[in-house]
Parts: C-alpha cells; sequence; structure tokens
C-alpha cells in the first residue's frame, strides 16, 4: 500500500495541515485546486481512511493524517541529511554544523566556536541557544548536529563528551546580612528566591539540593526565564539566587554579586558536547565534536579567587 503514496502526496498533506486549507496547499505548491483535490482522494482511496477532516471551516489530520505527516517529516529530513552528506562528498573539507547551546553556556560556547571557526573558516556554523527543553527536543529531532549543555535525560540515547566541570551556588546582593556566614540550605528556607522556569536545569538541579536538605517547599519569590535578569533582580534586592556560578563570574570579581558560603555548595555538574546516537555526523560536525571534546573546557569562565572563591572550588559533584 505504501509503495503507491508519492512525494507530492506527503508534501501536500504537510501544506494542507500547516494552512488548514487544500485551496493555499495548493498554492504553495503551484498547482490548482482541482489537481490537489484529486491528488489527496487518490490518496485517501488508496489508505482506505480519511487523512482530514473539517472543524470549523479548516482541515484537521485525521488519525491517519498524523502518521503520515509523522512520515513526511522523517522523509524531509532524510533528504536533507542526504543533500548534506553528497555536499560533503563533493567538498569533504567544507560544510555546515548546527549547535543548540542551552541558555547558562551562552558564556563560554560562543567563544568556544569562534576559536573553532578560526581554525576551520570554510566550515560554517548556526548557533541555536535555548532552554533545556528547546535544546533537547532539537537534538530528539535531529535539527541539531551537537549541543552543548548538562546531562541529557535518559530517553535521549546519546554520544557524550565531557568539556568540563559546571558549579552551582547561592548569590546575593553586596550587603545581604548572610554574608560571611557559613549556613546550611535550612538557613534559605524563608529566604525570598529568584528561580528559572520550571523544566530548566538549574531550576531541577535547586529543587534537588533543597528537598535532600530536608526543604520541601523554599521561598520562591518569582520565576524569571533570563539569568541576566536573575542577576539584575539579586543586584536590586529583590532576593537570593541558586544559579550557574559560570553566568556569574564576572559580578562577582567586580563586587556587584557576592556567593554565599552554603554548607554542601557549591554542587558541581558538568558542561558536556552531546548528539544523538542516530544523528548522522558529517566531517564537519565531527570535526566540531572532536575540537569541543578537545578545547572546549578551555574556554570555561575563569572563576575569581579571594572573598567568595573558594565556594567556586569543587566540593559535591551532583548524582
Amino acid at each position: 500500500m505504501a509503495s503507491h503514496w508519492t512525494l507530492k502526496q506527503l508534501r501536500l498533506v504537510a501544506l494542507a495541515a500547516a494552512s488548514g486549507s487544500y485551496a493555499k496547499a495548493a498554492q504553495d505548491m503551484g498547482l490548482s485546486p482541482p489537481a490537489v483535490t484529486a491528488q489527496m482522494k487518490a490518496l485517501e482511496e488508496d489508505l482506505g481512511v480519511p487523512v482530514f477532516e473539517r472543524v470549523d471551516g479548516r482541515l484537521r489530520p485525521t488519525a491517519a493524517g498524523a502518521e503520515l505527516l509523522a512520515a513526511q517529516q522523517r522523509i524531509a529530513h532524510a533528504l536533507q541529511e542526504a543533500e548534506r552528506a553528497i555536499s560533503a562528498l563533493k567538498s569533504p573539507d567544507r560544510g555546515s554544523v548546527v549547535v543548540g547551546v542551552v541558555s547558562t553556556a551562552k558564556y563560554f560556547a560562543p567563544m568556544a566556536l569562534a576559536a573553532f571557526r578560526k581554525r576551520r573558516p570554510e566550515i560554517e556554523l548556526k548557533l541555536m541557544i535555548g532552554n533545556r527543553e528547546e535544546i533537547i527536543s532539537g537534538l530528539m529531532s535531529l535539527d541539531f548536529d551537537v549541543g552543548i549543555m548538562g546531562r541529557p535525560p535518559a530517553e535521549l540515547e546519546a554520544e557524550t563528551q565531557i568539556l568540563g566541570d559546571h558549579p552551582h551556588v547561592v548569590i546575593a546582593p553586596p550587603e545581604h546580612r548572610l554574608i560571611g556566614r557559613r549556613i546550611s540550605p535550612t538557613d534559605l528556607a524563608k529566604e525570598p528566591l529568584l528561580v528559572r522556569e520550571p523544566g530548566s536545569g538549574t531550576r531541577i538541579l535547586m529543587e534537588r539540593v533543597f528537598e535532600e536538605a530536608g526543604v520541601a517547599q523554599p521561598a520562591i519569590a518569582m520565576e524569571i526565564g533570563s539569568n541576566e535578569t536573575i542577576k539584575q533582580a539579586v543586584m536590586a534586592g529583590l532576593g537570593l539566587s541558586f544559579i550557574s556560578a559560570h553566568t556569574v563570574a564576572a559580578e562577582v570579581a567586580d563586587g556587584r554579586l557576592k556567593v554565599l558560603e552554603v554548607q554542601g555548595l557549591p554542587v558541581v555538574r558538568q558542561w558536556l558536547v552531546v548528539r544523538a546516537k542516530e544523528k548522522r555526523l558529517l566531517p564537519a560536525g565531527r570535526a566540531l565534536l572532536d575540537f569541543l571534546a578537545r578545547e572546549g573546557g578551555s574556554f570555561l569562565p575563569q572563576m575569581p579567587e579571594g572573598e567568595g572563591g573558594r565556594c567556586f572550588l569543587p566540593q559535591k559533584p551532583a548524582a
């Protein structure tokens, strides 16, 4: 049955699903509406089930239509990969690499990518920055060749290479009353906390730290989706924050933020360069992966010494 399907029909399914209209799909494909209607009718007759239903005047994929959409997306991706592979065969020293980077890594990843580009200027890099869920989604959909992030979830079968340690600390404004005191996580239970959104790697790690300390519900004052905004809010005195030490190295160095001495901190995770095992890496992607695994750690921010500096030293690796 599947042997009767055509790429044109699958493309029409995708366009009709996106626009909700056969007429718009016909326009996008440069066909007449009757030709599209005939193509879709032939497809449904071949399948023996409807591909679309009309809801409020728009086309909506049926369960069978959803399966065709998923197949079309896989085929389109495979064709794109084939095109890239053929280009690489014609010019093995050239190519492009799509890199997904979690937002917390933007404090060092661009510098590492810039260094790679200086060595391999013939390779085009496409940088996509997002939160943890967005980067995982891009790796799982095979849209990203490699990702820079913390440990990926178990459901993503991945090849990983360690870049370096990734410590997490609690920061406060310079005049906070807890500065200079040795405290425990329970001492922070009533302090207003500025936190990342649910699902972010930093939020997940923070919740684990408080849970292990027996703090069921820390006092979350505000959820903020940007490390930069969190830093500004802490400096303004709106609260404390559990955050990646690499995001605050500059502010701690010049005294705009302070690191609290909290028992068991920093919690140290690892920065990783990740690729989905089923992702076919072309020579350009493999060259970048090897470069990051070999030299990526040298671009991690240098932690300040002196006051608070010891709080950046690895003490408690995260499980």
